[in-house]
């Protein structure tokens, strides 16, 4: 962390403003980026949940913070003395603020503007990354799961959705027959929801799955659960790997995974 002077409350206001509608409240010297936010002082209450799940020191680890938004996560891997925060979002707008915070809190992180379809052009496996808030809100959650396990992943993978449905989870045999249907009825079986128009007045939200979607996805893309210290949250380490489980990519005429 590099030393520096904070600027008066007053420019440090002006430039949140400046920077449009916060998500994430961010503790700026004593300015708040986000004090009215309608799920509290978030995400500081989500992270106080689980942040005894991950090491105190990261010393020596690289981290990627995936739909980074304004960085309140990885500003939190770089107070832990994270060597290398890399941070990536879609959306230039939250990169600019989380430009903004890190400047003004002395801390560097390499900010990216890409998706996590993109990833694979970090060429770069990182000890940790953060998955956080962003699943439900993409048309392919399950694809970005596998490019994740593909292309970034080397050591622990954090994982937080919004879920929905029954929290339980239903254990399951590894096969059914064909003309078994009860099974899905079941609670506690993998199911995920999927929004054709606004959830929560958002158009990103597309879909939402319950617990034992989420997990199944998880393992299903090549992660072992080891903790579940949060109502949403999932701390995974990374499997090698079966070839049913690489993701498939779309035709596009060119290479770009070579």
């Amino acid at each position: 962390m590099n030393k520096t002077l904070s600027p008066p409350p007053d420019d440090i206001r002006r430039g949140i403003t400046d920077l449009g509608d916060w998500f994430q409240n961010i503790d700026l010297h004593g300015v708040p980026t986000a004090p009215h936010h309608f799920l509290g002082d978030y995400p500081t209450c989500k992270w106080q949940r689980f942040s005894s799940a991950l090491p105190a020191d990261l010393r020596g680890w690289t981290v990627l913070d995936i739909g980074c938004n304004a960085g309140f996560y990885s500003l939190e891997m770089k107070k832990r003395g994270a060597d290398r925060v890399v941070a990536i979002d879609s959306d230039g707008r939250y990169l600019a603020q989380a430009r903004f915070a890190a400047d003004l809190l002395g801390f560097e992180i390499e900010l990216e503007q890409m998706s996590v379809y993109e990833i694979a052009r970090l060429r770069e496996k990182f000890d940790l990354v953060l998955f956080m808030g962003v699943l439900y809100h993409l048309r392919h959650p399950l694809l970005a799961l596998d490019l994740i396990h593909e292309h970034v992943a080397r050591h622990l993978v954090v994982v937080q959705s919004m879920l929905r449905g029954e929290p339980e989870t239903l254990a399951l045999a590894d096969d059914y027959p064909f003309r078994e249907t009860g099974v899905f009825e079941r609670p506690g079986y993998p199911k995920m929801f999927f929004v054709e128009s606004l959830y929560a007045g958002d158009p990103t939200n597309w879909w939402i799955p319950n617990r034992a979607c989420l997990e199944a996805m998880m393992r299903s893309a090549g992660f072992s659960i080891t903790a579940h210290p949060e109502q949403e949250v999932f701390v995974c380490e990374y499997q090698a790997g079966l070839p049913e489980t690489q993701a498939a990519y779309a035709a596009t005429g060119v290479d770009e995974h070579g």
